[in-house]
């Protein structure tokens, strides 16, 4: 499609919607901005959007005559597809883009992407960070916090995207077409939007949806469901694992990362030499490796970068040490296998601060995971009373599980519970909303309060 003179509304004012607004005024489209708070201040949403002249925002209801006046919808990730208004576009028989699929569609070159459950944000920013270093035009945008179509424009034939892809990004693709994709894993999230695991299972699988037998899928096979996922799919199928030998893919042994061809095996890395801690981490290097050898770069290249590299903001990540007490941010862990590997990756007795958002999980394994080492549970938000019911049905005492208003408060609460020694980890296992914006504004407060202690 021809998106010049196009009448295109963009559903959602957050910076996705944004991104896909200012880029379809660079393109000589029409931008409509729609959002379905009433209370939205549209004076600000304006302000940024300055490239494009007259633009029009509606707020809380879209009128039904602008609706018949449009050639294209443009979702933002957050916006569910059932949705009444969504369903209407449908029935009206408007093309329905997601933004990934509209930055796809307007840039160039080559694109890595990367979705799974878990560990997305770190294996993108480390395969970034390793073509980055290899090559001269490397672009690192989706759920990392750039949204996609705000560099679009800026991208040449020779360049390479690396991408990570949420599954509410996958579920609007038509053409999107990555050369390397990889999916790290699949556990119950987003049961709130996708309703049941089948459907969560097929929204992710979609990133394979128009690869070819020249492109490449990297999967878990430690993972059941990717496991058989790998045999039916066009793409040639790349597995790592964490726990086997693989005849053909990449693995570890004895505290060594190794790639074998089915002839011959190479080292790759020892498990000392990287600055990522755990094991879920090495599974990240592992699928950010197989991902970028497949992309052509050296694997000189990719061992000094692994090697100099030190995880991300947010995820699991050391914030300071008060009266002896080590403080760490793992808001990123927005779902309770997230927040496993944030435990798992303590090495000392933990005051955790857990809850948020109810994302309709269920937290028994997350709590059956603390293995004695919590020794408090602080509990804020939405989800403070399911959790505690769960946990005390798991056997955590009762009288170690503390309700708290806000974040500042479980701070403070966890300063007064912790000794020298001891770790408090801010590791939710739900999402941020209700309270916060999004899980680095969660984040950032956390390291806030800490750093008033």
């Amino acid at each position: 499609m021809k998106l010049h003179g196009k009448k295109v509304l963009v559903f959602g004012s957050g910076k996705s919607g944004i991104g896909a607004a200012e880029l379809l005024a660079k393109v000589g489209a029409q931008p409509v901005i729609y959002d379905g708070n009433k209370d939205l201040d549209k004076e600000t949403v304006i302000k940024k959007v300055p490239d494009c002249n007259n633009i029009e925002v509606y707020a809380g209801e879209l009128p039904e005559e602008v609706q018949k006046r449009l050639d294209l919808v443009v979702l933002s990730p957050g916006v569910p597809m059932d949705i009444p208004l969504v369903k209407s576009f449908y029935e009206q028989g408007l093309p329905v883009w997601g933004e990934v699929e509209l930055a796809y569609r307007t840039g160039k070159g080559r694109v890595l992407a990367i979705t799974g459950t878990n560990g997305k944000t770190t294996t993108t920013a480390l395969l970034g960070k390793i073509m980055s270093d290899a090559e001269d035009s490397v672009f690192v945008v989706g759920n990392i916090g750039t949204p996609y179509t705000s560099k679009a424009l800026e991208m040449k034939d020779s360049s390479t995207t690396v991408a990570e892809i949420s599954s509410f990004q996958l579920e609007t693709i038509e053409e999107f077409a990555p050369k390397v994709s990889a999916i790290l894993n699949i556990t119950e999230d987003h049961l709130n939007r996708h309703h049941t695991m089948e459907e969560y299972i097929r929204v992710k699988e979609l990133i394979v949806k128009n690869q070819t037998e020249e492109d490449v899928c990297v999967l878990n096979y430690e993972d059941d469901v990717l496991r058989e996922f790998g045999k039916a799919i066009r793409p040639k199928a790349i597995y790592f694992s964490s726990r086997r030998f693989l005849e053909r893919g990449i693995y570890l042994e004895g505290g060594e990362i190794k790639i074998s061809n089915g002839k011959t095996v190479t080292s790759v890395v020892r498990t000392g030499d990287l600055k990522l801690l755990g094991l879920h981490n090495y599974e990240n290097v592992m699928a950010a490796v197989a991902m970028a050898s497949h992309a052509g770069v050296p694997l000189d290249s990719i061992r000094k970068t692994i090697c100099s590299f030190a995880g991300v903001e947010h995820r699991i990540e050391y914030v300071a040490e008060k009266d002896g007490v080590k403080y760490y941010n793992d808001s990123k862990g927005t779902n309770p296998d997230a927040a496993i590997k944030g435990i798992q990756a303590m090495n000392r007795p933990t005051v955790l601060i857990g809850g948020g958002f109810d994302k309709e999980s269920s937290y028994e394994e997350w709590i059956n995971s603390f293995d004695g080492k919590v020794k408090d549970l602080v509990l804020i938000g939405q989800t403070r009373e399911k959790i505690a019911k769960a946990a005390i049905a798991c056997g955590f005492p009762e009288e170690h599980i503390l309700f708290c208003e806000n974040l500042e408060e479980a701070v403070r609460t966890c300063a007064a519970k912790a000794k020298s020694g001891d770790a408090v980890l801010l590791s939710p296992a739900c999402a941020s909303w209700g309270q916060f914006d999004n899980y680095e504004q969660r984040g950032d407060k956390f390291k806030e309060y800490v750093k008033q202690l």
